[in-house]
């Protein structure tokens, strides 16, 4: 019998929900009852697929409060998980339309061989795996599944076990719409349930850290499956003396504490032109110490509490080694504080910082700070590039064409221009993750519904004559 798994409220420390994973033997049935309704639903066809979606788009809303709750219990804060929630029928409107427009078309043409011509056809793998983490649970859970869903795919999800509560109430509004209830299912678990997934599905979408990715790569390997994985990043901003320091600093405090820090796409390192880095750190330090906690309540402040509390250790450690590493600490406690149970870190703003140090070269998902001056473009290059990451990343410089030149330089797949961390808003620009922040086509864009379809050609003879390759006839 598969064990209940209890959920931490990382407001108080309390485990006050449980999640009941499937058993194998449950687990496998609802996939091949999955891979049945699969049929159905890719003759439907594009037009029927995107009233399907639109359909949900509609009932979710009623569900949107139960949804939001969910997501503000499973996080500890409230503004990211209300923009969650709102995101549902943004996502979906915009995935109908790049649907209709991409799957659409009808390929023929000819082929080199005057008698013969070609037919080009997209068929979508049947049963598509998404594991989705916990730092932007509802959102990373859809980000694959929508397009998934529209190439005609069935999909099903399992969630991080760390922020399974919203499960409850989207499964609810799916349930309105029959033939979408059929081929799209959530299911809680952890790490066994996933790994089940592997086995079960034609193909895996898995968003969280390094370690668990390179997993769910051998596994998916040894199948023969591919896998689609969006990594860990520690991304980098560049800011040169001619930028807008006032700019700068707002645009980077955001991009580095939003959630606390707790997204992929977070800056963790920032390096600024040693012309004017005093000045860059003391307008840093000013607007980090006008944030405050959520704390008692969601409107208290802008900086929710740490979600998951292996995380909490792991910034612990991070300030740990950069203090004894001589790194100065200008804001915040230089600990993540335990508040009634909940673990909160401030924003912390670190210089004096080498690169030697955890928070320079370790993933921190946390609202770290760590600037570093460098002297001249090459030095700053050479500086963003000494990472085994490469998600995203930042420029400031006087003019965006100054921005970009440098940009251009830097092995990420997104690059903010005089603004940071806009891949969290502009879902357009596609991009892939370069070194060990991913593998796999783009997520964004038009081109990531086909990640999710193999192309299939007819190569249709137009005439009933002999082929010259054919075996000679007999005399």
């Amino acid at each position: 019998m598969t064990q209940s798994l209890p959920v931490r409220n990382p407001r108080n420390g309390k485990y006050d929900y449980t999640i009941h994973p499937p058993e194998a033997t449950e687990l496998a049935t609802i996939c091949q009852k999955m891979r049945r309704a699969q049929t159905h639903w890719q003759a439907m066809g594009v037009a029927g697929r995107v009233a399907a979606l639109q359909q949900w788009k509609k009932v979710s809303q009623a569900m949107l409060p139960a949804i939001i709750e969910a997501l503000a219990t499973d996080t500890g804060r409230k503004a990211e998980s209300v923009l969650e929630a709102q995101l549902i029928a943004s996502s979906i409107d915009r995935w109908c339309n790049i649907a209709t427009e991409v799957l659409s078309q009808k390929i023929e043409k000819p082929s080199s061989i005057p008698f013969i011509s070609i037919q080009q056809e997209l068929e979508p793998y049947e049963l598509v795996g998404v594991i989705s983490p916990w730092n932007f649970p509802l959102l990373l859970s859809l980000i694959d599944t929508i397009p998934a869903l529209l190439a005609g795919c069935a999909v099903i999800v399992k969630p991080s076990e760390i922020t399974p509560r919203f499960i409850k109430p989207l499964m609810q509004s799916i349930a309105q719409v029959p033939a979408l209830a059929e081929v799209l299912v959530y299911v809680e678990g952890a790490g066994q349930t996933g790994a089940q997934l592997i086995e079960l599905t034609d193909l895996i979408c898995f968003t969280g850290s390094v370690a668990t990715g390179l997993k769910v790569y051998e596994s998916a390997a040894r199948h023969f499956k591919p896998v689609f994985l969006e990594l860990g990043g520690k991304d980098p901003a560049i800011v040169t003396a001619t930028a807008n320091l006032e700019h700068a600093t707002s645009s980077l405090l955001w991009g580095s504490v939003v959630n606390a820090g707790q997204s992929c796409l977070s800056i963790e390192r920032i390096y600024v032109e040693d012309r004017v880095f005093e000045p860059f750190v003391d307008l840093l330090v000013q607007k980090a110490n006008r944030l405050q906690f959520a704390y008692p309540t969601y409107e208290s402040g802008q900086i929710g509490p740490i979600i998951s509390d292996k995380q909490i250790a792991i910034i612990n450690e991070h300030l740990r080694d950069a203090k004894e590493k001589g790194a100065h600490i200008l804001t915040g406690s230089g600990q993540v504080e335990m508040i009634d149970g909940g673990g909160w870190c401030f924003p912390t703003v670190l210089t004096n910082v080498t690169p030697d140090m955890k928070v320079m070269t370790e993933e921190t998902f946390g609202p770290l700070m760590p600037v570093m001056p460098f002297h001249g473009i090459e030095d700053a290059i050479e500086k963003a590039n000494s990472t085994i990451f490469g998600l995203s990343g930042a420029v400031f410089a006087g003019t965006n064409e100054e921005a970009i030149a440098i940009g251009k330089r830097i092995k990420g797949g997104a690059i903010s221009i005089n603004d940071s961390a806009l891949t969290a808003v502009v879902h357009e620009g596609e991009k892939n993750s370069f070194k060990m922040s991913g593998i796999g086509g783009t997520r964004m864009g038009a081109a990531a519904i086909r990640r999710f379809m193999r192309q299939k050609a007819f190569l249709i003879k137009q005439q009933a004559i002999p082929s010259p390759w054919w075996f000679d006839s007999p005399h």
